[in-house]
């Protein structure tokens, strides 16, 4: 690539904003067989793009754009797992997992959040929300529920 032209390329990276596609057709004068150039170095990595998609080399969405500049973003971890969800309506979602890939906390921006716990075989023991409600289980060997005791002060006891 031709040092002047890395330079502007490397200069609509640092001030471009979503929505990408509009932005880099409308105020910067891209063509679309430019659009890889900056995306791959606004998200840090090879990227491809199809239909208003650009995904990973994992193949995962990692943005979306419709026509009229909504948009939507996706982080991942190593795994594949989605840890991190943002809309251009401002919404947002992050989520850790275990070892098993199993959702072990979620939060939004609308202030809720979950949390969760298993036992060694993947069943959930343990689950507490931004509410004040929680669940505690119980299973047997064969994964079968129980016990199960809530918040709510139900308690149902099959031991």
């Amino acid at each position: 690539m031709k040092k002047k032209y890395e330079k502007y390329i490397n200069y609509i990276v640092n001030d471009i904003e979503a929505p990408y596609f509009i932005n880099m057709r409308d105020n910067y004068g891209l063509k679309q067989e430019e659009y890889s150039l900056v995306l791959s170095k606004v998200f840090n990595e090879p990227v491809r793009i199809k239909d208003n998609r650009i995904y990973d080399t994992n193949g995962n969405t990692i943005y979306y754009e419709t026509s009229d500049g909504s948009w939507y973003k996706n982080e991942y971890d190593t795994n594949g797992n989605n840890i991190y969800y943002e809309s251009s309506d401002g919404y947002w979602e992050k989520k850790e997992y275990n070892t098993n890939g199993k959702v072990i906390y979620f939060e939004d921006s609308d202030g809720d959040w979950y949390k969760y716990k298993y036992d060694t075989n993947g069943n959930e023991i343990y689950y507490e929300s931004s509410d004040g409600y929680w669940e505690k289980k119980e299973y047997n060997t064969n994964g079968k529920e129980i016990y199960r005791e809530n918040s709510d002060g139900e308690i149902i006891d099959n031991r």
